[in-house]
């Protein structure tokens, strides 16, 4: 029988796994252009938006659950269902939270990390451009680097309610 802090570091290495390849591998390309669409109304969330986000997040925690529970029956982690399902259930609404993208933009402008959060964008004063001026190709964004650690920072908690329960 696994000690609580041995759950722990299984349990967020999981999730850590599990997190890059459901957001990588799992997520569609629908999923990915539409989940963070608005209406032209400020503060008016599009259908096609939430849902695409909610169809991603339901597979993105569909796949954490599943690699969850190989772990579980693997290493005999001593996790109790209500752990779990605070645990994930946790990660999914700060998931889904952040993944319709004008939150974490927000988040960002009032951590005073707005130019970060456009580094590699278009929009930024100093974003990549190939030798005729135009927007080069590059691997990431501020945006999506704020991103990540946001759910890296949820996987943690995650981890440790679902080790904690």
């Amino acid at each position: 029988m696994a000690s609580s802090a041995a759950a722990f570091a299984a349990v967020f290495v999981t999730l850590w796994v599990a997190h890059t390849v459901g957001d990588h591998w799992v997520q569609t390309s629908t999923q990915s252009a539409h989940k963070g669409e608005h209406d032209r109304n400020p503060g008016q969330s599009s259908r096609t938006g939430r849902s695409a986000c909610t169809r991603h997040v339901i597979s993105l925690t569909l796949t954490k659950l599943l690699l969850l529970a190989l772990v579980v029956l693997a290493l005999d982690l001593p996790l109790s269902p209500a752990g779990v399902t605070a645990g994930l259930g946790l990660d999914a609404a700060s998931h889904w939270w952040a993944d319709r993208r004008s939150s974490l933009a927000w988040l960002a402008k009032v951590t005073g990390k707005s130019e970060f959060y456009s580094l590699g964008a278009g929009t930024h004063a100093k974003h990549p451009v190939t030798s005729d001026g135009s927007p080069a190709g590059h691997l990431g964004t501020g945006a999506y680097a704020l991103d990540q650690s946001f759910h890296a920072l949820f996987l943690f908690f995650a981890a440790l309610i679902t080790a904690a329960i």
